[in-house]
């Protein structure tokens, strides 16, 4: 199979051509100028929606692409910042093998009210503290800042449910079959530890106390058509 579709790229903000070689569009279906996916280009577009004056911002992000909205972030933002996970790095610290800072989701070593907007690209899948997580990017937001993510949320009509937990020893207990996505500084890919579901709204506002929301987009002249291409919007209250 091969399809293709022209229109326009929310990343790059020109006429492009969206090809894909394969019916699984989430991954396939690339921009042929900044080789961006569907959820990416989605992304995008809700940060534009909810802050145009993003170029603006404080902003960091979890484990950047190097990519798509990480690379326009990166390259049109005044004060723009990413970090990945290191297990064998102290938090805040530098990774000299890719000079990157390092930064566990699940305890910030940023103070508090830090940031404008808090970026994630399908990482929350794969924490094994998610209320940890989320409270931690809450804290370190800016009142009327805002975490915006993408997550597949795979339990369309189920409740979110833990694939794999992880006990104080460290050990990891795999509840069912485990998978695997990938990740851009570690080649054996990251552990999926939720499968997330509809309820990840009402569960995020619980915990963090931030209204959060979901927004589904479907828009084939932007390339914006794939399985799993929510993206959910936390907003912090002042």
């Amino acid at each position: 199979m091969r399809f293709s579709h022209s229109g326009m790229c929310d990343i790059c903000e020109t006429d492009v051509t969206f090809e894909s070689k394969s019916d699984w569009f989430r991954d396939h279906l690339l921009c042929q100028i900044c080789r961006s996916i569907p959820r990416e280009r989605a992304l995008m577009r809700v940060i534009k929606q909810f802050r145009p004056d993003f170029s603006e911002l404080t902003i960091h992000e979890s484990s950047p692409i190097q990519r798509g909205v990480s690379a326009r972030l990166a390259r049109e933002c005044r004060d723009y910042g990413y970090s990945y996970y290191f297990p064998d790095v102290p938090p805040g610290g530098i990774d000299n093998r890719t000079n990157a800072r390092c930064e566990n989701i699940e305890q910030l070593t940023f103070p508090d009210d830090a940031f404008d907007l808090f970026v994630t690209q399908d990482v929350m899948e794969h924490v094994f503290e998610p209320k940890a997580a989320f409270q931690q990017i809450a804290r370190v937001l800016k009142p009327e800042g805002a975490h915006i993510f993408t997550v597949p949320l795979v339990n369309k009509s189920r409740a979110t449910r833990r694939r794999a937990s992880r006990l104080e020893s460290g050990e990891i207990i795999h509840h069912i079959e485990p998978t695997y996505h990938g990740n851009p500084v570690e080649p054996t890919g990251s552990l999926v530890t939720v499968d997330w579901g509809y309820d990840i709204a009402s569960y995020v506002t619980s915990i963090t106390g931030m209204p959060t929301i979901i927004v589904q987009i479907d828009d084939l002249d932007a390339g914006i058509r794939a399985e799993y291409l929510d993206v959910i919007v936390s907003m912090k209250r002042e």
